[in-house]
């Protein structure tokens, strides 16, 4: 377990770099989040996730003053582009964290094959081909993807719940497209139904679901539900004041706490819903609670509980942290050894012990769980099960995995 407790920060005067840093040198790190859109709540909280790991380490590593430098996306890939180009172009910073949504990590993966020099580390990007296929040798994700999020999810909802035949109502990109494949193989497999008439895709920023809440099948046992942000808010409004009734499944970021948490939501319809995602608000181990607590006392005005976009951009910027340490700070050798130690790096976060595998994707724990009414009246993730060390590949090899084809609005098909 590590401290999490408050620090003292001395204020350092930055001197203004384009190389990486010398001894004695600030060394620049880029954060860049969805500060725009209908993920701006998310991305602030990833921010609060950065800023507790570097508050952490005395805003420090390898011997060097750490400079934050942030920029701002909207979740889409050419937003989240400009801003990675003025961060690695103009701002100079050899190690960027970011960025926040699905389709905006498939692009930065791309841009980071053309600068070898800069070491990117995702911020909570959850798409399955950011790592999975053709990956870039310098992009590391210490988080897990969205189809493993999903892990216990598909046979919890088929053995369980005893649900058979379900509607799909997400967002239309490539991270909803991971966690619909991560939640449908495994029910599909156990002979569940979704099939493509039932699937709804909207765009991101989706205001009225007015449409999508009339065309829902009334032969379905329950609505399995992707949808982040205001776009999650937007509907749960919807569909209660509609007088919806059907049981739902939630997506990780459907019930994460930038939704459950959003001020003035009284929507005790979502109590019993069963998720399953990287984090769970009721965990009960030492050094997840010490994270929580120093979530709060950081961030008074910050959710109940740490989101997932939080312990994301935690972890990712610790992992940076950490092989600073490694490496003494030295990056001029263009971050050769560095990203060498972030490579074999292997360590304890709030939620369990995280490594990589070949392709620098996180192997790590993930909670299967269930909204509950906390004690203070607030919705809350309760612990169900914790599914460990869950590979990309879903414990089968990875040219089996292969096998299964890239995500898409119809893979699988679970007619």
């Amino acid at each position: 377990m590590i401290g999490l407790g408050k620090t003292t920060l001395a204020a350092v005067a930055i001197l203004s770099l384009t190389g990486p840093a010398f001894a004695g040198e600030p060394i620049k790190i880029g954060a860049l989040a969805t500060l725009e859109g209908a993920f701006t709540v998310l991305g602030e909280d990833g921010m609060r996730g950065v800023r507790l790991a570097l508050e952490e380490f005395g805003n420090m590593a390898g011997g060097h003053a750490i400079e934050l430098i942030t920029g701002s996306s909207d979740a889409t890939p050419d937003s989240a582009i400009r801003a990675t180009r003025k961060l690695v172009e103009q701002n100079g910073v050899p190690i960027l964290i970011g960025p926040l949504s699905g389709s905006e990590g498939l692009a930065v993966k791309d841009y980071a094959k053309t600068q070898p020099n800069v070491t990117f580390l995702n911020g909570t990007s959850a798409a399955q081909d950011t790592t999975l296929r053709n990956a870039a040798d310098n992009f590391f994700r210490f988080g897990t993807d969205g189809a493993q999020w999903m892990a216990g999810l598909g046979e919890y909802v088929y053995n369980e719940k005893g649900y058979r035949n379900l509607a799909v109502l997400a967002e239309d990109y490539s991270f909803p497209y991971t966690q619909v494949f991560g939640f449908l193989e495994p029910f599909c497999r156990l002979g569940g139904k979704a099939p493509a008439d039932a699937r709804f895709w909207v765009p991101i920023g989706n205001k009225d679901y007015s449409s999508v809440i009339a065309a829902l099948p009334d032969d379905v046992d329950a609505i399995y539900v992707a949808l982040g942000g205001a776009d999650a808010v937007n509907f749960l409004t919807q569909y209660e004041q509609a007088g919806g009734e059907l049981p739902l499944v939630g997506g990780s970021i459907t019930v994460d706490q930038t939704v459950l948490g959003s001020k003035g939501r009284t929507r005790e319809f979502v109590i019993g819903t069963p998720s399953a995602g990287p984090i769970s608000d009721t965990w009960d181990n030492a050094g997840w609670q010490a994270f929580v607590d120093a979530y709060k006392t950081q961030f008074p005005d910050g959710f109940p509980s740490p989101s997932l976009f939080a312990h994301g951009y935690y972890i990712n910027t610790k992992a940076a942290l950490l092989a600073l340490d490694a490496v003494d700070g030295d990056l001029s050798d263009g971050g050769v050894k560095y990203r060498a130690a972030l490579a074999s790096l292997e360590f304890e976060t709030p939620t369990g012990m995280v490594r990589l595998d070949e392709r620098r994707q996180a192997i790590a724990d993930i909670f299967l769980t269930e909204v509950i009414e906390g004690p203070d009246g607030g919705l809350l993730n309760k612990t169900i099960k914790v599914i460990p060390q869950v590979s990309q590949t879903l414990g089968v090899s990875y040219e089996e995995f292969l096998n299964y084809g890239p995500v898409s609005r119809e893979n699988p098909t679970c007619g």
